[in-house]
């Protein structure tokens, strides 16, 4: 009887002790934690919440850029932190998702690892090539794949980028040579220069490159075309039923108090409904998703299960 009496005294104080570090935070800088390199969508939406959640609280909020291994690194970065809401995760389905079904170990556990806080963001991405490669159009890209198999190289940096090619590959009975990179941002670089041939990959990553004329659109991974690329229609018009979209959402480390994650949430979601940060992610080509931290947690349960079915039915073996 003692012993349960001393258990709930000290869960009452924990309580406490959260509800009133909800209600003064922040009191120091925050840092957001990305799993990928600067230029890339969730850098760039980190930078724009990061700037608007300074705006509404006084303090800093600092973006760590920590890429590699697929957002992994940055992951169990933040799974090691002290969970007091001053070191959050900024990721996407890599992590979350995907990097279970992709990788045979992983340095942190997508669910137990981490507390839930808010979806952000859902977006599609751009099947772009070098102009060296002769395809105007997606049924071109497809001949051509089909004329030389093996030939053609697509890079990745993401498991969104990786399974889209993939899906792609699958879908119309082609095979191409995948090349691995750490983030985004750097394949984007070596598409421009030519070292690969093509990627199916994030709007902010390349529509700077497409707009010069660097790269080359042939299609949209989404069900529609983007504001950005009227003209640029859905891979889907040449392949029926293929779609590869990715979204971005915040996390804590585990054992967060509550408290301070429902806090946390509501400062990210005031900061979300800024123009300057709408303006950042309509012009990544997404659009914004908002959650409670317990629909979070339910639709990375269901990604889980979804991410598992789309690399297995791809034929991507763990790496």
């Amino acid at each position: 009887m003692q012993l349960r009496r001393t258990l709930l005294a000290f869960c009452a104080l924990a309580s406490f002790a959260g509800a009133t570090a909800a209600q003064t935070y922040p009191t120091r800088p925050i840092t957001i934690v990305v799993g990928s390199s600067p230029g890339s969508a969730t850098d760039g939406l980190a930078r724009a919440v990061g700037n608007e959640v300074t705006r509404l609280t006084g303090q800093a909020v600092v973006v760590e850029n920590r890429a590699g291994a697929m957002g992994g690194i940055a992951a169990q970065t933040v799974a090691r932190a002290k969970p007091d809401g001053y070191t959050l995760f900024m990721t996407t389905n890599t992590t979350q998702a995907a990097n279970p079904h992709l990788m045979k170990t992983l340095p942190y556990d997508p669910i137990k690892d981490f507390t839930p806080i808010t979806l952000l963001t859902k977006g599609y991405q751009l099947l772009v090539v070098n102009p060296k490669v002769k395809a105007n159009n997606v049924a071109e890209l497809v001949a051509l794949a089909k004329k030389e198999p093996g030939k053609l190289a697509y890079g990745s940096g993401s498991s969104s980028a990786r399974v889209a090619a993939e899906l792609f590959q699958q879908m119309t009975g082609t095979e191409m040579n995948h090349v691995p990179y750490k983030a985004n941002p750097p394949a984007v670089v070596d598409l421009v220069a030519g070292q690969t041939d093509l990627m199916i990959v994030d709007l902010p990553a390349s529509l700077p490159h497409v707009r010069s004329g660097k790269l080359r659109a042939l299609g949209i991974s989404g069900p529609k075309p983007s504001p950005l690329f009227p003209n640029v229609p859905p891979i889907a018009a040449s392949l029926p039923g293929y779609e590869a979209g990715y979204w971005n959402a915040l996390y804590a480390p585990a054992n967060t108090p509550q408290p301070v994650v429902q806090r946390i949430g509501q400062i990210v979601h005031q900061a979300l409904a800024a123009q300057s940060v709408r303006q950042v992610v309509e012009q990544s080509g997404q659009e914004i998703a908002l959650s409670s931290a317990e629909e979070l947690g339910r639709f990375q349960l269901a990604e889980l299960d979804r991410w598992g079915k789309i690399i297995r039915t791809a034929g991507i073996e763990q790496e």
